[in-house]
């Protein structure tokens, strides 16, 4: 029996309230929240009749998933480690943490491309 206090959104639902939605032709992308659910064990549904519902706290979780891949870049193996070894501790701290991580990353491969350039001109 499902507590009539919390709001459960079925799949598409949830696929729009974290913007997985296909820009081209606004196609909701249901298949992407299926897969991250085999991949992260952190990310299960409640099943109903054969249809997925997900709680408020299914959402905090798949919105951390969106922000690690789609934000941060990283890969599903590099999102499935940080969500696996901060399972309890994931929370905005740690992420601004990787956010600032991402991006001294980039600005040295930046910086890098452009000493080698400059190299190549004064070379």
């Amino acid at each position: 029996m499902v507590d009539e206090n919390i709001k459960l959104l079925n799949i598409s639902e949830a696929c729009a309230l974290l913007g997985l939605i296909d820009k081209k032709n606004n196609k909701i992308l249901t298949h992407t929240l299926r897969y991250w659910e085999k991949e992260f064990k952190q990310l299960k549904p409640k099943i109903l009749n054969g249809r997925r519902y997900y709680t408020q706290e299914n959402i905090k979780v798949a919105k951390k998933i969106v922000y690690l891949l789609k934000e941060q870049g990283l890969t599903i193996m590099g999102a499935k480690k940080l969500m696996n070894d901060n399972l309890k501790k994931l929370d905005d701290e740690s992420l601004i943490s990787v956010k600032a991580d991402y991006y001294k990353k980039q600005i040295k491969n930046k910086s890098r491309n452009i000493l080698n350039k400059l190299k190549k001109l004064n070379g």
